[in-house]
């Protein structure tokens, strides 16, 4: 989490300095429409700046993973970011808006205006002339975009309207493009920050049109076909083989998950990787647990002979470190890289300590005897937790079961909160906060 912390600060802080080296929040003479003009300014650069980040980041850039932790990382500051760029849009949108409101009711009144002409250039000049335009698809722009945003924040809307629906926050992005580089104040474009703004501006501008073309992950894309499934009713839980056809498809490591696409109109879904890769059998399995509309209905749409498309690997969850121990806690079907990792280690052991916890509330015994024997194939010890019988798994059994816990380094994949909650409770005990590993696997 830090590092995407840190780029999100970074980000904010950097745009909002350029914007100190080319002008001022205390203009002068001071007065409200001054204020009002450079805070217009301000929160107008910085809003399209995090804004273009973020569709950037939106259109998966593999070169980007390692250096912010892996995708499910890259989308968790996108998310951020799209809500930074709503914040300053607001205050950005009333700023413009709300004084031409107040100068209607007569609550202000407007300053006059120079009565000579003054020359502006052929660029500037032509500019200006788009200012009246750029304004009103500015401001439609925006509102579309918040209905958008809020739609995806909404986690009761479903994941197939919510990826056709947010495609089209790049439409509204590329107007909002337009509608800066308009309104933007003139001389800023002379300077590091209208530099930097016009990079971010052609960047995302790039990513929109990969996004509308749907072009996003295209060089990773490959064919596959369903070889067998497995339903486990108990857990609601489906197991996927799938063959990959002769491709681009060079291999995964184990914590890595792919978009996988069934059914055109429903589009791709991230699901993790729950095997390793072996080049001779190309197959790769999924375990997939029904959490919604689509998931409920999967193991009765999918079946042997099925042609699928997998777009990836993505992901850094990839367990190296140097620490002498490792303890996974894989809560429900948070264990999936976990079982992808067992299968990897059945032929390449690792000679280090590492304990898995499994707390489930859910309990079949077939899908138990599987776990159980890839933790035996892999020298992993497990710990079953069924959360009835068991109770709930925290901090202190953990440590109670790994007496060197401060010599490990710990990867959990799960619920958010849980995880937050034990990253929380072991860094009051002296854990170090950059040995704690969480895979974030949120899409939205």
């Amino acid at each position: 989490m830090k590092p995407i912390k840190l780029a999100f600060a970074a980000l904010v802080l950097t745009l909002t300095g350029l914007w100190l080296l080319a002008d001022t929040i205390t203009p002068s003479p001071f007065t409200y429409f001054s204020f009002r003009s450079v805070l217009v300014q301000v929160t107008g650069i910085v809003g399209i700046g995090v804004m273009s980040i973020a569709t950037v980041l939106a259109a998966r850039p593999r070169w980007l993973e390692p250096h912010l932790g892996g995708l499910d990382k890259m989308y968790r500051l996108h998310k951020w970011l799209g809500i930074a760029a709503l914040v300053f849009g607001l205050v950005h949108w009333w700023w413009a808006k709300g004084t031409k409101w107040m100068v209607g009711w007569g609550w202000l009144a407007r300053p006059e205006r120079p009565a000579q002409q003054i020359d502006y250039g052929l660029v500037e000049g032509w500019l200006r002339t788009q200012r009246g335009f750029a304004e009103f698809v500015g401001e439609w722009a925006f509102y579309a975009i918040v209905v958008l945003i809020a739609l995806a924040l909404w986690k009761r809307f479903p994941y197939r309207w919510f990826a056709k629906t947010h495609r089209w926050i790049s439409v509204a992005y590329l107007i909002l493009v337009y509608h800066a580089i308009v309104l933007v104040e003139f001389d800023y474009w002379a300077q590091p920050v209208g530099w930097v703004t016009a990079v971010l501006l052609a960047a995302g501008a790039a990513a929109a049109l990969i996004a509308l073309f749907r072009r996003i992950g295209a060089d990773r894309k490959v064919e596959g076909v369903i070889e067998s499934t497995i339903y486990y009713p108990e857990l609601r839980v489906l197991e996927t083989a799938v063959r990959i056809k002769d491709g681009t498809w060079t291999g995964h490591s184990a914590g890595q998950f792919s978009f996988v696409t069934s059914e055109k109109n429903e589009g791709a879904h991230p699901f993790t990787i729950a095997s390793a890769w072996d080049p001779n059998e190309r197959r790769i399995v999924f375990i997939t647990k029904a959490l919604g509309d689509y998931t409920e209905k999967l193991h009765e749409e999918l079946e042997a002979g099925m042609p699928v498309t997998v777009e990836g690997p993505y992901g850094c969850f990839n367990f190296r470190g140097e620490h002498p121990v490792q303890v996974w806690i894989g809560a429900g079907i948070g264990v999936t890289p976990f079982i992808a990792r067992m299968k990897q280690l059945a032929g390449s052991p690792d000679p280090r300590e590492i304990v898995l916890f499994h707390p489930t509330k859910d309990f079949d015994q077939t899908a138990i005897d599987k776990l159980t024997a890839d933790a035996k194939a892999a020298n992993v010890r497990l710990h079953v937790l069924v959360d009835a019988r068991d109770g709930f798994l925290d901090g202190d059994r953990i440590r109670a079961a790994v007496p060197n816990w401060l010599q490990a380094s710990i990867w959990f994949c799960g619920p958010p909160r849980f995880g937050q909650a034990l990253s929380a409770d072991f860094a009051a005990n002296g854990f170090p906060a950059s040995d704690f590993h969480q895979e974030l696997f949120e899409m939205r």
